[in-house]
């Protein structure tokens, strides 16, 4: 556009005047939307810059830069607010006593000094609490004997006894590495000050001796979470093993966890964890409708449901099954091998009577996104919270934005404590109007395009009152696991992946019934103390 120079606006017309001024409008919308695009593509080199920063940095072993100091959604819109300070609050109960829990062993009387003639006025009572860590060697003569056959006989040990070490040392020893987070090295170093004359290698042989019987258990937790559960929070972090990129997936309720480790987290990998420790592939209508809503082509669908072989005992034989019905020839999107697989998967989950009426509340990682789907309001927050506004009309709408979805987060609250229908249509209504607006800030109005497109699984709290709106149980219990990979790194062998999914996922579930992982222990390993039932029948509510 050619700018008339300014001597020459006074000859103009009216109507030239207007088209003039109606061009510049236009150039400066034109500017304003390179601008925004400038901007954008600089927020975006900034991120990057900051990540390859923060990778020399790891490099050079200095300390991480702190993380993105969170928004507060879920703690601001808590209606029970701070716990008291306010003039105004409520007074703070006092704790109760707790020492009826305790079992008093020994009662010592101290006598005092007194002067003469002095009156006995009774006892002034103290209970104390204290522990004694000292090894305990025994030597075990087993009797030999040769019977008439030649063959030699000898004694059974108590089959606690694992490699000369008894089961008290045994239960230290897993209490120390998977709850504790205390490395094999310095057990060691702890054992050996106490006395105990101990390798690493037999630390590690304890660590992961009798593992059989736990993963057992723990397949079995899995199991009924996933069977009786009424939601389940999932969640992945990355992994090392066997010095290769792996990623472990949390599974879990208010009454369980459970981990897996494997080298992918797609969501084949997902759906074959929730089949458990041994998945296997059916067909059936579940399958078969799960291909069909990821458009696999219908003549692939009609091969697979028309074929005599439904079920399918490994991962070998259900390969050999599409290789014989020429599926793994086609390149095509979608990939057909992939999507039967993953339909499969699905129908195998149906088969066992999984996640019938569960619903799946993750953070909109795309590998979660099976059955019933629901998102956390977190995450979606977090997504306005990140923008990185260039202006103050930005900054303005970004901060309107955060306060209404924090209004409507605590109204949800409010909605899961008196759940009904009205509130749900009025809870509907709003959600329309907040995602629905235009700001004119271009990056966020696509970002609540998107979050209204999911609709559906950001309200599913609405049909659902008592899934939670968020996830973070899931996170707080792979924070345990990420401190353990923090402090001990990868695992070389596959017992020890097992052991460390195994029993940290065992002793969180511990931790959510309110059994104490000590006794837990205790009573698997054959101690005596209080003897805990299968935790599998803990998960599982008690019929009304």
């Amino acid at each position: 556009m050619t700018t008339p120079e300014p001597d020459s606006l006074d000859r103009l017309s009216h109507s030239e005047l207007i088209g003039l001024v109606r061009e510049l409008i236009g150039e400066v919308k034109r500017v304003a939307a390179e601008n925004e695009k400038l901007n954008s593509s600089l927020a975006k080199l900034k991120v990057e810059h900051q990540a390859v920063k923060d990778e020399l940095a790891r490099l050079k072993r200095l300390p991480p830069r702190p993380p993105q100091k969170p928004s507060g959604m879920d703690k601001a819109t808590d209606r029970s607010g701070p716990k008291g300070g306010g003039k105004n609050d409520e007074p703070t109960r006092r704790r109760g006593s707790t020492l009826d829990k305790l079992k008093i062993d020994e009662t010592v009387v101290v006598r005092a000094a007194a002067p003469a003639g002095s009156r006995h006025k009774g006892y002034e009572e103290i209970v104390i609490q204290d522990l004694a860590l000292q090894p305990k060697v025994t030597r075990y003569r087993r009797e030999r004997w040769e019977t008439p056959d030649g063959r030699t006989v000898i004694a059974d040990l108590d089959p606690g006894i694992v490699g000369g070490y008894g089961p008290n040392l045994h239960r230290f020893v897993l209490m120390l590495h998977f709850q504790g987070q205390v490395t094999c090295e310095r057990i060691v170093a702890l054992l050996d000050g106490m006395g105990v004359l101990i390798s690493k290698r037999q630390v590690v042989r304890l660590l992961t001796v009798k593992l059989e019987t736990f993963r057992t258990e723990d397949a079995q937790v899995l199991n009924a979470g996933l069977t009786s559960a009424p939601y389940v929070t999932v969640d992945d972090t990355g992994a090392r093993h066997a010095g290769k990129a792996a990623y472990t997936t949390q599974i879990g309720s208010d009454r369980f966890t459970a981990f897996r480790t494997g080298p992918a987290k797609s969501r084949q990998a997902f759906l074959a964890r929730l089949c458990g420790t041994t998945a296997f592939y059916v067909i059936n209508d579940a399958a078969l409708e799960y291909m069909k809503g990821r458009n696999l082509p219908q003549t692939v669908i009609d091969k697979l449901a028309c074929h005599a072989a439904h079920t399918f005992a490994s991962s070998e034989d259900w390969a050999r099954h599409l290789d014989a019905l020429g599926l793994t020839d086609l390149k095509v999107t979608p990939d057909p091998v992939q999507i039967a697989s993953e339909g499969a998967l699905w129908g195998a989950i149906h088969h066992q009577r999984l996640l019938q009426d569960t619903v799946i509340v993750s953070d909109d990682a795309g590998q979660f996104r099976v059955g019933e789907h629901g998102l956390c309001w977190v995450h979606a927050e977090r997504l306005v919270h990140k923008l990185i506004p260039a202006n103050d009309k930005q900054r303005n709408a970004i901060e309107v934005t955060r306060r209404m979805i924090w209004w409507f987060y605590g109204s949800l609250k409010d909605y899961k404590q008196a759940p009904s229908e009205e509130q749900a249509q009025v809870l509907r209504a709003r959600f329309n109007r907040i995602f629905k607006r235009r700001t004119g800030y271009a990056t966020l109005d696509r970002l609540l395009k998107r979050l209204f497109q999911r609709k559906d699984e950001l309200l599913r709290v609405l049909d659902r009152p008592e899934i939670p709106l968020n996830t973070n149980a899931s996170e707080n219990d792979i924070r345990a696991f990420v401190t353990k990979r923090k402090i001990s790194g990868g695992t070389v062998s596959d017992k020890g992946r097992d052991a460390r999914d195994v029993m940290i996922g065992l002793s969180k579930t511990c931790l959510k019934l309110k059994v104490a992982f000590y006794h837990y222990l205790g009573s698997r390993l054959g101690i005596s103390g209080p003897q805990i039932p299968p935790l599998a029948s803990l998960v599982r509510p008690a019929p009304a």
